[in-house]
């Protein structure tokens, strides 16, 4: 290859691709190495989970944005299962074209003043019931809710089940968990960080059934889509480094990290963008979405094309990861 004539922007991404392998070789071996199962003191229940997500999937009419009433309604639910565990639990409304839309939040530990927010959105892209995107997120919190009944705990948790996720919205100050991050910084709230819970339940061991916004990632992470992703930007925070050392440690499920600019297409696609642009440390926890789940946006993801069992284990491990961070 004769250097000299290589234009600029070419040297620029020659650069960030070489960059980004060696950040997934990195990952890679770290969380590659061999660690005992933890044992969590209340696991995550497959019943229970398969009764949440028949619920936010099987509603008369689609949870998005038009049908406001069946998003309430979907918000009401979600609200009654909160309340039988945290300390508090309220909604979050505000207006968008003279519509009331509403967050959830239910908190727990709130005894102390620095929290951490586990986020997921319940809304859903046009007319599909959104079993992946995003009924996993909200059924993860749901059980989170459960499980972190009268744990003792060394942060305030603040689980929020997020509106207006879903475009039209997305990208703007109308997206829930904006509204939401926005609240926080205004009031400076003492933050140690978030994690966005999105798409966690869709996995395959088939050979090519993984996909990354660079093919070349595929000869580090592999061809099966048969792992759970910690989504990371350069910069993560101490929260995020955190977190997803306890998520490895506690050693649930088959887990890589990926820690990427946010210009590479999809790091930033759920709400924990709006924590990003905000200043607070956030991840991502997820299947990696479209570039697995070919029901993405589609009429086909329905709860029968989820893995319950492991979406279980990626369950556990946040819930073993926010009883033991310090």
């Amino acid at each position: 290859m004769n250097f000299k004539n290589i234009t600029k922007p070419a040297a620029n991404k020659i650069i960030i691709v070489a960059g980004l392998i060696f950040i997934a070789v990195f990952c890679f071996a770290a969380d590659s190495e061999n660690r005992p199962v933890q044992k969590s003191p209340v696991p995550a229940d497959i019943n229970s989970v398969k009764k949440h997500l028949t619920a936010l999937t099987q509603t008369p009419e689609f949870r998005n944005h038009k049908n406001i009433d069946q998003l309430n309604a979907v918000a009401d639910y979600i609200k009654e299962d909160f309340s039988k565990y945290g300390d508090s639990t309220t909604f979050q409304e505000y207006n968008v074209d003279s519509k009331i839309y509403k967050n959830i939040i239910t908190s727990f530990g709130t005894e102390h003043k620095k929290r951490i927010i586990i986020g997921a959105h319940y809304d859903v892209c046009g007319d599909q019931q959104g079993a992946d995107d995003n009924a996993t997120g909200v059924t993860a919190l749901l059980e989170l809710a459960r499980m972190l009944k009268n744990q003792k705990l060394n942060y305030r948790i603040d689980l929020v089940a997020y509106t207006l996720e879903e475009p039209p919205y997305f990208r703007t100050e109308n997206m829930g968990s904006y509204i939401h991050a926005r609240y926080l910084k205004d009031h400076k709230i003492d933050v140690y960080g978030m994690a966005s819970v999105e798409m966690i339940g869709y996995f395959k061991d088939e050979k090519n059934s993984q996909s990354y916004p660079l093919g070349i990632l595929s000869w580090v992470y592999g061809n099966k889509g048969d792992f759970i992703t910690l989504v990371k930007k350069f910069g993560a925070g101490d929260f995020v480094n955190n977190f997803s050392d306890h998520f490895k440690e506690a050693n649930q499920i088959k887990t890589e990290t990926f820690t990427a600019p946010k210009f590479v297409k999809g790091t930033d696609f759920s709400d924990h963008l709006n924590y990003w642009n905000l200043g607070y440390s956030a991840l991502m926890i997820t299947d990696t979405s479209f570039f697995r789940n070919k029901n993405y946006h589609e009429s086909t993801d329905t709860l029968e094309t989820l893995d319950l069992g492991r979406m279980t284990k990626v369950i556990d491990g946040i819930f073993l990861s926010l009883i033991h961070l310090k």
